[in-house]
């Protein structure tokens, strides 16, 4: 079977098994259904890997497949195509493979749920958009699946719609997400408006001669290129939640726990950083807007992963983390090192993937808590699910040896980024050195809140009572709301105050016999196939990523100005290399001692609602800034348009206003129908002695 036929299978196999759950769910039934979505993603998994194996040792150069026009319209012209090189092969073993697991996990995470077939239907769209998305041979066709996994994210994020949070939550995504397309579009229409062209392949080779066009205004030149790429750009911020976009991103953990995995791990967030990276032919020529991505990326890093240090909901750090990751990637495209923001793409996929289910694992042991501050001693009774999390925690933390080059799967990309902002800064990029402390920086912050979690959950006192985990699955068990498999508020706990982390031992003079349990083996499979990608992902592909020969992988996929540094076969003095595993272990030993050694010293210090501790906490002030500034201005000007300019000065002076003169004219009218003869008589009278007086007037003049 030629690679053509594969990855047609591959993209349209999805699209397949959602038709068939999304239409015809309720005749076939659930486990139908399940079966058809789950195998179509299985079977696009495994050719996913044969194709990227052909790519990588087998030879198989990049081609395009076209499938039927898509939008022609005089001069422009799209077709509906697969696009297959460097960066569509990576993209395509990520998305498949973790969406494939996220569907067999499913199996057991929505058990009780009572609309799988509509559930599986949505994550089966979900995956084919992102797909349609990286495949795309020109905008057009990166638009739709760009639009696509919008609209599939703000059906899985609302899936639970009887729920007014989650409902909330699925409108913020969209609106935010709009606001960045709005900046994507634009740039769109700038491509084609100063090329002619929206398809990459006449696109690209395009860009170095324009080089210096553009327009000088108000005293200064603006690159042309400089504006499409900051424009394209915007795009990404929105879509992969980077600063002023991000908002959105946190509220997505009310969708099920499968989906805040999907989103996070392999689809939605990184397609911004996708984006990027294939149109590295225009951002190399584009210095303004790569320093824009580096400096947003940057901090973008360093706002997540403080916020990250003091969440109580599980879920919750674990996205801001995945806001933080996603930081990395973006000022490594911004400096350049497009490899090693795919790389860490690909690493970040599965420790993130293995997080969030591990995550879901907790949370289903634990009759659907969410709040770290109910939980504790758990290692004992979910000893798989504390092992896959332990990998995954090294794996996001970057744990290994340098100089001997063993380690997870993060120690070999997140190093590299950190390596590459390093020799850019050397290399004479402005932001290159800034990129690089904050990166230093964020690695510290990173081991301390991801090992806070670890802790927090799984050594220590437990936290919990048995007649917690009772009084959890008997509502779990008479109403499939919250529950039914759903996340929850982090406030929503009464007996923890808003700003503590509480230490209490638990209650177990009572009698009850509710235990935290392990997950299902539909579950637990997807968590060790995925321990074993962070593991070993970095150790295997660090070579072909980024390695001296790393051109021979991407064939010409990415591409680097000849000045450019993308963190591969450099010297770097020892403190550079020592820097990132130092700090790393150094957030280690600080979350070992407040949350093992000390146990209880993090509530103290969360007690103390100090000025950083609520300015994290309440996430920089960033929804209420935009609840002051946005939401109530737009809300004063739809107002101001609808009261006064609607109501009083259009339907006033209009059709109200017109109506109002009626009644009050009629009204008048009505005062003369007295219905007295007399009245009438005397009405008569007096128009006869003014016909008499109009006369006699008439005669003498």
């Amino acid at each position: 079977m030629n690679a053509e036929t594969l990855v047609t299978i591959i993209l349209f196999g999805p699209l397949i098994g959602a038709v068939v759950a999304g239409l015809f769910g309720k005749r076939i039934g659930d486990k139908a259904s399940m079966s058809v979505t789950t195998g179509f993603l299985m079977l696009s998994a495994v050719l996913s890997w044969v194709v990227f194996s052909q790519w990588t040792w087998g030879g198989l150069q990049p081609f395009t497949h076209v499938y039927a026009p898509f939008i022609h319209v005089g001069d422009f012209v799209s077709n509906w195509a697969f696009r297959f090189d460097g960066l569509s092969a990576v993209m395509l073993v990520v998305v498949t493979t973790v969406s494939s697991l996220v569907h067999l996990y499913s199996w057991g995470y929505m058990a009780d749920d009572p609309s799988k077939p509509r559930f599986f239907a949505y994550l089966s769209l979900f995956t084919f958009a992102m797909l349609a998305l990286i495949s795309a041979a020109d905008f057009m066709q990166l638009f739709f699946g760009w639009e696509g996994v919008g609209l599939a994210s703000y059906l899985l994020i609302g899936f639970w719609h009887h729920k007014a949070s989650a409902n909330a939550a699925s409108i913020k995504a969209f609106v935010v997400n709009r606001v960045g397309d709005f900046g994507f579009a634009l740039g769109i229409m700038t491509v084609y408006w100063a090329f002619g062209t929206i398809e990459f392949a006449k696109l690209f080779p395009l860009i170095a001669p324009a080089v210096g066009q553009g327009w000088d205004f108000a005293g200064g030149h603006f690159s042309l290129i400089d504006l499409a790429c900051a424009l394209l750009f915007v795009g990404a911020m929105g879509k992969s939640a980077q600063f002023f976009l991000h908002t959105w991103l946190p509220d997505a953990m009310e969708g099920p726990t499968p989906v805040s995995a999907l989103i996070h791990a392999a689809t939605m967030v990184t397609a911004g950083v996708y984006m990027v990276c294939l149109l590295s032919p225009m951002f190399e020529y584009a210095p303004v807007a790569k320093n824009i991505v580096t400096v947003i990326g940057a901090v973008t890093a360093l706002f997540a992963a403080t916020v990250g240090l003091t969440q109580n909901d599980i879920k919750r750090v674990i996205a801001y983390s995945t806001c933080s990751q996603l930081g990395y990637m973006f000022f490594a495209a911004g400096v350049g090192a497009y490899q090693a923001a795919m790389f860490h793409l690909f690493t970040h996929a599965f420790f993130k993937a293995l997080l969030f289910l591990g995550a879901g694992s907790v949370i289903h042991g634990m009759a659907h808590e969410q709040d770290m501050r109910r939980y504790g001693a758990l290692q004992k009774y979910l000893p798989i699910t504390y092992a896959v999390m332990t990998i995954g925690t090294i794996a996001i933390t970057g744990l290994g040896i340098p100089f001997i080059d063993i380690g997870f799967a993060g120690f070999y990309s997140k190093d590299a980024i950190i390596h590459a902002a390093y020799a850019a800064g050397g290399a004479g990029h402005p932001m290159g050195y800034f990129a690089f402390f904050i990166g230093i920086l964020v690695a510290g912050l990173t081991a301390f809140y991801s090992w806070r979690v670890a802790f927090f959950t799984f050594n220590g006192h437990a936290r919990w009572t048995s007649e917690d985990l009772e009084h959890h699955w008997h509502n779990r068990d008479h109403a499939h709301d919250d529950h039914a498999h759903g996340a929850h508020d982090d406030h929503a706990h009464a007996a923890a105050p808003a700003h503590a982390e509480t230490h209490s031992e638990p209650d177990h003079g009572h009698g009850h016999d509710h235990k935290p349990h392990e997950s299902p083996w539909t579950m637990r499979i997807p968590l060790l196939v995925l321990s074993v990608g962070a593991i070993a992902a970095g150790f295997v592909f660090h070579h072909q990523f980024i390695g001296e020969h790393n051109a021979e992988f991407w064939k010409g996929a990415i591409f680097n100005a000849p000045s450019e540094h993308h963190g591969g076969g450099h010297d770097f003095p020892l403190w550079v290399v020592l820097a990132p595993i130092v700090v790393s272990v150094t957030g280690l030993l600080v979350a070992a001692y407040m949350y093992i050694w000390r146990e209880g010293l993090g509530a103290k210090l969360a007690a103390n609602n100090g000025i950083l501790y609520v300015f994290f906490y309440n996430k920089w002030f960033f929804d209420e800034l935009y609840q002051a500034t946005f939401v109530r201005g737009a809300k004063f000007l739809g107002d101001l348009f609808w009261k006064g300019g609607d109501q009083k000065i259009i339907d006033g002076l209009g059709p109200d206003g017109v109506s109002a003169l009626s009644v009050q004219v009629g009204k008048g009218a009505g005062r003369l129908q007295s219905g007295y003869v007399y009245h009438y008589a005397f009405v008569m009278l007096l128009g006869v002695a003014g016909l008499l007086t109009y006369a006699l007037w008439a005669w003498n003049a």
